[in-house]
């Protein structure tokens, strides 16, 4: 049996000030319609949990199925940190190869707070997360910075090279109707924006926004017998986790572990979570068309490059520079701007990145099209060792 993308739909993303539910029902009834498939039909309701500050907080599967009005569909409820949508996709999935379903619609949909996503208040020894900023004062751009000072020490990446990422990402947000960000930057911009995390400024940094996305999947014999225009394959979803040692500093941790006794790992956990997603479509990393990876900061765009494969190691400046990475070039990678272009919204943003990847496949990105994509991945790793790839083909 296999399992399509009959339908996506999004909730433009910016700050609206309005509750999640709203941006999510929105979304739903968005892929619906694309999907030209009534409530009614829909037998499960997956929701990406909506979050405060990092932390889980709302019921989501129940809280979307009401408000699109009960229909006695199943529900499940998804929280994975930045991998929730991909998890959310993947239990959907799961329960259409069981037999268990045959219609689901996944949905996740947040409404953040100014600033950094910090804990809650209270003191929680044993979080990690709490840990960081209470001892280190360890904002999530402070980690971006350590990663992106990492690929200078490693590769000889510059300043400019990071600011090349947020100018090619704005200039394909520009399309797209759902991006809260769409004016072009150019570098001298990005290098005057100010420095928040040194060698980051400003602008190589995503924001946090309101948003939410939404997918219908079916089976792939259900869109046959309904007569489903131009599905889309999930043809893997890597969720992964780490592998005993992690050598290389994953946030929120405040350290890596030793390779004394086991020596160094044949790879990390970000490339494991590609390397699963291709085993498991059955595919190389040569077979993608296109790419929607994980942008917190433009020098993470540069990591993701290189942890999907799509270059050696050290060669993703050289592809930047090249153009290859920009729509039209060998392997575009954010076509829809990105988060460089949308911001996080945390339930939201591993299931926008596969929206995109159905559109691109299915020739419907209208502006910001792909020439002839047949098959595409994400990337968007979760706090706590969630892995998040999905793999999309035709």
């Amino acid at each position: 049996m296999r399992v399509v993308i009959a339908g996506a739909g999004m909730h433009p993303w910016g700050k609206w000030g309005r509750n999640f539910t709203e941006y999510g029902v929105h979304a739903a009834r968005a892929a619906l319609q694309d999907a030209g498939i009534a409530w009614g039909d829909v037998d499960l309701v997956v929701g990406g949990e909506t979050v405060r500050n990092g932390y889980a907080g709302y019921v989501a599967g129940s809280t979307f199925a009401q408000a699109l009005g009960w229909n006695g569909a199943r529900i499940a409820t998804s929280y994975a940190a930045c991998a929730t949508g991909a998890q959310a996709i993947d239990t959907a999935r799961a329960r259409i190869l069981a037999g268990l379903s045959e219609v689901a619609l996944v949905v996740g949909a947040d409404t953040t707070p100014k600033g950094f996503l910090a804990p809650n208040a209270g003191e929680r020894w044993n979080d990690p997360d709490w840990l960081r900023f209470r001892l280190l004062g360890m904002t999530n751009p402070a980690y971006f910075a350590l990663y992106a000072r990492r690929r200078m020490d490693l590769y000889g990446a510059t300043s400019e090279d990071f600011a090349q990422v947020k100018v090619k990402n704005a200039r394909h947000g520009l399309a797209n109707p759902n991006a809260r960000f769409r004016k072009e930057s150019s570098v001298a911009e990005v290098l005057a924006s100010p420095m928040v995390s040194d060698p980051l400024h400003l602008l190589d940094i995503c924001a946090t926004s309101d948003g939410a996305a939404a997918l219908v999947l079916t089976s792939a014999d259900y869109a046959r017998r309904h007569g489903i225009a131009q599905p889309v394959r999930v043809a893997a979803v890597s969720t992964v986790t780490p592998t005993f040692p992690n050598t290389v500093i994953d946030m929120p941790l405040l350290a890596t572990d030793s390779s004394a006794v086991t020596g160094v790992p044949e790879r990390t956990f970000k490339e494991a979570i590609g390397l699963a997603a291709y085993e498991e479509a059955g595919i190389d990393p040569a077979d993608v068309d296109v790419a929607e990876v994980y942008d917190l900061s433009t020098a993470l765009e540069l990591d993701w490059i290189e942890d999907l494969q799509l270059c050696k190691r050290g060669e993703a400046e050289a592809l930047l520079r090249a153009g290859d990475t920009a729509i039209g070039g060998r392997i575009p990678v954010n076509p829809s701007g990105g988060l460089a272009c949308f911001g996080e919204a945390v339930p939201a943003q591993a299931i926008a990145q596969v929206c995109e990847l159905a559109w691109q496949l299915r020739g419907r990105a209208e502006g910001r099209q792909v020439e002839g994509a047949k098959v595409g991945i994400t990337a968007n790793q979760g706090l706590f060792g969630h892995g998040s790839s999905v793999v999309l083909s035709v």
